[in-house]
């Protein structure tokens, strides 16, 4: 307990309450019950009449519709989702609590939308523009990072032909493409008719910058995009570990928040339809975003920020998804069936492979050491899903025969591993996992102490998460891990 007078942060910053606002209210030895803020001008006569002290202001009960006057010191913020706590919904719970839990929610969300709604007409009213940011067209390198520039003898050359049909295009036999490597125009044999060149040519997708109702300024597409079309290049301020060593450490990160283009604006899902690869462009690596399906017109463009918290802050998602997490930096839920006819799809398909899929499971599309997609090996160990690229293993070459990943041997003495990190492939054996695995207090996943952001011994706590949705202007990419 701290010692003498101690103030909370918000009486520090001088913030107060305001009329209509759910707030939790504390009375004597009841619990911490949900109410709103009413405006004195709004309350019944005779609850108008009752005694208060300057500084008191009239509050309304959710579930038993009572009044009462009360201070500062005696409410606390509501929050988005606090009405599906386990603790505050637990056994126990009378009807009468468990409606007003009901009812706090269900009015936040329309207070909620009602603030976002006159944020949009103002916006609007005054032609507000998106923050302001300088556009560029290639990243930009800062202090000691260096733009890597390959020798031309260095750059692979492609199998294709200038007779092909679509050469080096998507539905080629590129091998540059299935590497993730873009062709180079004075060494590919397709010549001009290469369809491997979009980096370089910067063949972006038309795209509108627009003012979305709860997530701040985003992306939407002028025209139909195909599945597996080039999007647009993250673009930004490459920074190295010395320039961004308070935020978080990496080799090189994209900053695209003072420096960057369109894709900066691109808002986080839970179900994307754009997804981000690492590519090699001139012997440098790049970040594209490609689309994971066949995208309409006028569509928002989405991606995954695969956001890592540090410290204890978590920031609500807001993507509506119907696999949404409710929080970046969490991972999506599993998407159930959305009818009858796909779940009667399903069976009849798990019934066709009954046999295999009672030693197979479905492979990941998602490298499980960076969280990329793109050209992937496979464990052929029985039952496991993970893939990996070639480089995150250090490995020159696709491994041969029945190759095992690493998430099944121990990190310490390489023995068979007995517990795993749910978040990468740190495994350990029943002689070294003491102290190396946790249970995440974020989502109860079994976690190593670097992918465990409320773990015994956060970084940096007090830093808030990155790239958080809507802001749009201090997203940033790692090009060597996850971003």
């Amino acid at each position: 307990m701290p010692e003498g007078s101690w103030y909370c942060n918000d009486c520090r910053a001088g913030k107060k309450p305001h009329y209509k606002e759910v707030v939790w209210v504390k009375v004597g030895r009841y619990r911490w019950w949900p109410a709103e803020v009413s405006n004195p001008k709004d309350i019944p006569e005779n609850i108008l009449r009752m005694r208060h002290d300057v500084g008191e202001f009239p509050v309304l009960f959710f579930g038993s519709n009572d009044y009462l006057w009360t201070y500062q010191a005696r409410v606390f913020p509501y929050m988005e989702g606090d009405a599906n706590s386990k603790e505050k919904m637990g056994k126990g719970v009378d009807s009468t609590y468990k409606k007003a839990l009901e009812e706090a929610a269900v009015r936040f969300k329309e207070l909620q939308a009602e603030k976002e709604l006159r944020q949009l007409q103002e916006d609007r009213r005054n032609h507000k523009k998106p923050p302001p940011y300088k556009h560029i067209k290639v990243n930009k390198p800062i202090g000691k990072v260096l733009i890597i520039s390959a020798d031309l003898s260095e750059i692979p050359r492609c199998n294709c032909k200038a007779t092909d049909e679509n050469p080096c295009g998507m539905d080629s036999e590129c091998i540059n493409r299935m590497l993730l490597y873009e062709c180079h125009p004075q060494v590919c044999p397709a010549g001009e008719r290469c369809q491997n060149q979009c980096f370089t040519k910067r063949q972006y997708c038309q795209v509108e910058i627009f003012r979305t109702l709860s997530r701040g300024w985003g992306l939407h597409c002028v025209h139909d995009i195909k599945k597996g079309g080039f999007v647009n290049e993250y673009v930004g301020e490459v920074i190295d570990e010395e320039e961004c060593r308070a935020r978080i450490k990496h080799d090189r990160i994209i900053d695209a928040g003072p420096k960057g283009n369109e894709a900066r604006f691109m808002n986080h899902s839970c179900q994307p339809n754009c997804e981000t690869q690492k590519w090699t462009v001139n012997g440098d690596t790049r970040v594209g975003l490609f689309a994971l399906t066949d995208i309409p017109a006028g569509t928002e463009l989405t991606f995954n920020y695969n956001l890592e918290c540090l410290g204890n802050g978590k920031t609500v998602c807001k993507c509506g998804a119907s696999n949404c997490s409710g929080f970046l930096g969490v991972r999506p839920k599993n998407n159930p069936p959305s009818d009858d006819k796909s779940r009667k799809m399903k069976k009849k398909s798990q019934l066709k492979r009954k046999s295999q899929q009672e030693v197979i499971k479905e492979r990941e599309d998602e490298c499980f050491s960076c969280g990329d997609g793109g050209q992937v090996v496979s464990c052929k160990r029985p039952g496991c899903p993970k893939v990996y690229h070639a480089d995150c293993l250090n490995l020159t070459k696709r491994p041969a025969g029945r190759w095992e990943c690493p998430w099944h041997q121990c990190d310490l003495c390489g023995q068979e591993a007995a517990s795993f990190c749910e978040m990468c492939p740190s495994s350990y054996c029943v002689e070294h996992r003491d102290g190396m695995l946790f249970i995440s207090k974020l989502d109860g996943r079994l976690s190593c102490s670097e992918h465990d952001p409320c773990g015994p011994e956060p970084l940096e706590p007090d830093w808030p998460p990155q790239s958080p949705v809507g802001k749009n202007c201090c997203q940033t990419y790692n090009m060597s891990e996850t971003y």
